[in-house]
């Protein structure tokens, strides 16, 4: 087992990679580079074995896909995750190490918003779509995370064996954050630098298409984690829908003793019955939220346990 495993998914980085493997070397003289290649057709592969990093492959596109394999086959007691573009420094690197080695971080989230994200950054509605995650997330589920979207992380051994990826492209920062703050993981916020992509170098985030597939996550993400808060709006908006149709029905009938739009009447019924659905779908699926949250717990003691063993070896 590594002490420190830095994790670069790569597409296409060939004129900055090289610096970011040689800025990590300099911050964390004692951690293994790990470079995971998503079909570069430049010369990103050469240039990090030349740079003295270990170059893997995943042939399925997709962010997502990248960090499934990197999780799957490193083992280490620190991850350091970090885009291959260099917009992050990597002197931040050992202070978010440390808080997860020293004190037990989960997840360290490299905080680019609260310094100099919004005068560095370019493209103003990756300002905007940073801003409306950050507060989207922080309502939805009761928290305090800084900067959702950063590709510059730190975890803890525990949170790469237990984090179920789901997502394949982008949206996957917002996952993982969503995935410690509904598991109760140590989460600490910790302020970088951070500057923009250097002349000729291309972002591979389309602002619109990502953005609405992040926001589509956060909406399924709501309805696997807080299913009584989402089923319980849409009963809400159900009854009410039902109620406004049917108070002038009742009204008539009070006037006249008679109902004379009955197909309005009967899908009054129907949309109540299903707001009424939707109330028990919520309380049976959040019980089986909490079953999945006891489990979850008993497989982080299983993992402790495991990741002691690993390191007497």
């Amino acid at each position: 087992m590594d002490k420190i495993a830095v994790l670069i998914p790569c597409y296409n980085e060939e004129q900055t990679i090289e610096k970011v493997i040689r800025d990590s070397k300099a911050a964390l003289p004692e951690a293994v580079i790990y470079v995971y290649d998503n079909n570069s057709t430049d010369r990103t592969s050469e240039i990090s074995k030349a740079a003295g990093a270990i170059v893997r492959h995943e042939y399925v596109q997709g962010k997502g896909n990248v960090i499934r394999r990197m999780f799957r086959e490193i083992d280490a007691e620190c991850y350091i995750m970090v885009d291959g573009d260099d917009t992050y420094p990597m002197d931040s690197a050992p202070g978010m190490c440390e808080l997860v080695l020293e004190k037990h971080a989960d997840m360290v989230v490299g905080d680019r918003l609260s310094s100099t994200y919004f005068t560095e950054n370019k493209r103003p509605f990756h300002n905007f779509g940073n801003s409306l995650v950050r507060g989207s997330i922080n309502k939805l589920f009761d928290c305090d995370i800084r900067d959702v979207m950063t590709g510059f992380r730190a975890f803890s051994y525990e949170f790469a064996k237990t984090f179920p990826v789901l997502s394949t492209g982008f949206e996957i920062e917002t996952e993982m954050t969503i995935h410690a703050v509904n598991n109760h993981m140590q989460i600490e916020n910790y302020i970088i630098e951070f500057r923009d992509r250097p002349a000729g170098s291309e972002s591979k985030l389309n602002t619109y298409s990502d953005g609405m597939r992040v926001l589509l996550t956060i909406a399924r993400l709501y309805r696997d984690y807080k299913p009584m808060g989402f089923f319980s709006f849409l009963a809400i908006i159900l009854a009410v829908v039902s109620i406004v149709f049917f108070i002038p029905l009742f009204a008539e009938y009070l006037e006249t003793g008679l109902v004379e739009r009955f197909p309005t009447l009967i899908v009054c019924g129907f949309v109540m019955l299903s707001a009424i659905l939707s109330l028990f779908a919520g309380i049976i699926l959040n019980n089986l939220t909490l079953n999945h949250r006891r489990e979850f717990e008993m497989r982080l003691i299983s993992l402790h346990s495991e990741k002691k063993s690993k390191l007497k070896k």
